[in-house]
């Protein structure tokens, strides 16, 4: 009997417990290794269910061409020549390597010459601005005193002016009845529309996805503090913003593969971006403790709007209302806050504090349900927390994460909630508010740092060692990874994912400083095309 998998009689035949198939046995270790399925059936296959067959010693037949002196010369002859072709190529690509390499060597020379200019015309300005302020320091020293003088009265009267309440925090003036009509109406027609909702036809078919592969790699971030730690993308315009640990915001034309703008202001790493579907706005996030809102101009250039300062530890997540005129912002100092977009002004800031004897949990994520009236939080303490957003009441607590919650997801039918953390990834039913399945991975070490649903909530990427995507399906059905990829950063850490239109594209941002766009061979800029 021959290998169902190469044809050929195999040398250490095994048969499947399940299918009864027989296979050579190195080449069903290592297709189960990579899918964990029977590679003709399609159905899950571990090597608990291979069993290995004892047979005889198979001696194969000589070949025919080897029955005589004239065929065993024709076989020596064309050895020969496949030996001479190899030889010439490996000819072919030493001459190759060596031009790269003697190209990369004058480059080289030349940059180290552009640094040895650079650093000689820096010292010259250091030296030329330190005569500079000997001389004007004499003359502004009066002046300093004066404007210290009026600052620390400015400062006594903004703290008088500052309306404090009982407890000594701010006094927010809440979410009035006309906003919560707001967002009951907009959760009314949400709804509405979701009953017709029907996956498009130009929605990246299953197929598709399985051949996607890495198109283009985009070094967007400072070399000297690597890292992507969030992105987005305007679906309209086709732009990705990402989030670093250079502190910067970066804004990057997918088609042109050109940035488009830098946006720099916040003192620590990003840790969130989103842009508002109107008005071109973008709102970041940042370890510093600020919320920035950026509004964008016709030139492409983004201007800083609002710098909010209503929390007191690292913001880890802002997420945008479907109506896009609200966003809600997560912290470390346990409080999430609910702002008005057009005046940048904090409603409501809340607190939970029914941890275990009032202790406070930090915010590690945060996300809206599609329909607006629920908010979800994750917490350092493996806490995934749902919020009825009119009331700002906790209305129900998953637990079962090991771990800080570094993710969420809602699905865009409003039934599943995917929350990430060290552990892996669980999936719940918001219907039944119970975890109806877990993906768990291999590398203990490294925590699973994304999850997204796409847009018609067919997929679901999640990132971490690596990147995989999961066909959905029902909380019965079998939710199966339609594609792996390796994280190809090297750092083994892929940090946030992002489906593009139609999940026509991925986009993946890891520790590397490195934009990654995987989709179907053709599809987007070629490597010569990428950000330098």
């Amino acid at each position: 009997m021959n290998c169902a998998i190469s044809g050929e009689i195999p040398e250490e035949p095994v048969v499947s417990k399940k299918s009864g198939l027989l296979f050579e046995k190195r080449l069903i270790e290592r297709h189960i290794s990579e899918y964990g399925k029977c590679p003709i059936t399609g159905e899950p296959l571990s090597m608990d269910e291979i069993v290995p067959l004892k047979t005889g010693k198979i001696v194969k037949p000589r070949p025919l061409t080897a029955a005589s002196i004239p065929g065993m010369l024709g076989m020596f002859q064309n050895e020969w020549d496949g030996l001479m072709l190899s030889n010439f190529a490996l000819e072919q690509q030493l001459l190759t390597a060596r031009q790269e390499l003697s190209h990369a060597l004058y480059q080289h020379d030349a940059a180290c010459r552009v640094i040895a200019r650079l650093r000689k015309e820096r010292d010259e300005a250091r030296s030329l601005l330190s005569h500079a302020e000997r001389q004007i320091m004499p003359m502004s020293a009066s002046t300093a005193v004066a404007a210290n003088a009026s600052a620390l009265s400015n400062g006594k009267r903004a703290a008088e002016d500052e309306d404090l309440g009982p407890d000594g925090k701010k006094l927010r003036p809440g979410i009035s009845s006309a906003i919560i009509t707001e967002l009951t109406e907009c959760n009314a027609g949400l709804s509405q529309q979701r009953k017709k909702r029907q996956i498009p036809s130009t929605l990246a078919p299953i197929e598709a996805l399985e051949r996607y592969t890495q198109l283009s790699s985009h070094p967007l971030h400072k070399t000297s503090k690597p890292g992507i730690v969030s992105l987005d993308i305007n679906y309209s315009k086709d732009v990705i913003a990402t989030g670093g640990v250079d502190t910067n915001a970066v804004l990057f034309d997918r088609p042109s593969g050109q940035i488009v703008s830098t946006l720099s202001g916040h003192s620590k790493k990003v840790t969130s971006v989103k842009f508002v579907t109107q008005g071109d706005l973008l709102v970041t996030g940042s370890a510093d403790k600020t919320v920035r809102l950026w509004q964008g101009s016709e030139d492409g250039n983004y201007d800083c709007r609002h710098i909010l300062k209503d929390h007191t530890a690292e913001v880890q997540a802002v997420t945008i209302h479907a109506t896009n005129s609200y966003f809600v912002t997560a912290s470390l100092d346990s409080t999430w806050c609910f702002y008005d977009i057009s005046s940048g002004l904090c409603l409501t800031q809340v607190a939970d504090t029914s941890g275990p004897e009032g202790r406070l949990e930090g915010y590690t994520s945060a996300a809206f349900h599609p329909d607006g009236l629920i908010l979800g939080t994750g917490t350092s303490e493996a806490l995934v927390k749902i919020w009825d957003v009119k009331s700002q009441a906790n209305v129900a607590k998953f637990d079962g994460h090991v771990g800080a919650v570094t993710a969420i997801s809602f699905s865009e039918n409003g039934y599943y909630l995917a929350t990430a953390a060290h552990d892996g990834v669980k999936l719940w039913d918001l219907r039944k508010l119970k975890n109806f399945r877990t993906f768990e991975f291999n590398d203990a070490d490294t925590p699973t740092n994304s999850v997204d649903f796409d847009h018609s909530g067919s997929y679901l990427a999640v990132a971490g060692a690596d990147i995989r995507v999961y066909q959905v399906a029902s909380v019965r059905g079998e939710w199966n990874c339609v594609k792996t990829f390796p994280d190809l950063s090297g750092t083994g850490r892929a940090t946030c994912v992002k489906f593009g239109t139609d999940a026509k594209y991925i986009a993946v941002g890891s520790m590397d400083r490195n934009l990654r766009i995987f989709g179907l061979p053709g599809d987007g800029p070629s490597e010569s095309e990428s950000v330098s």
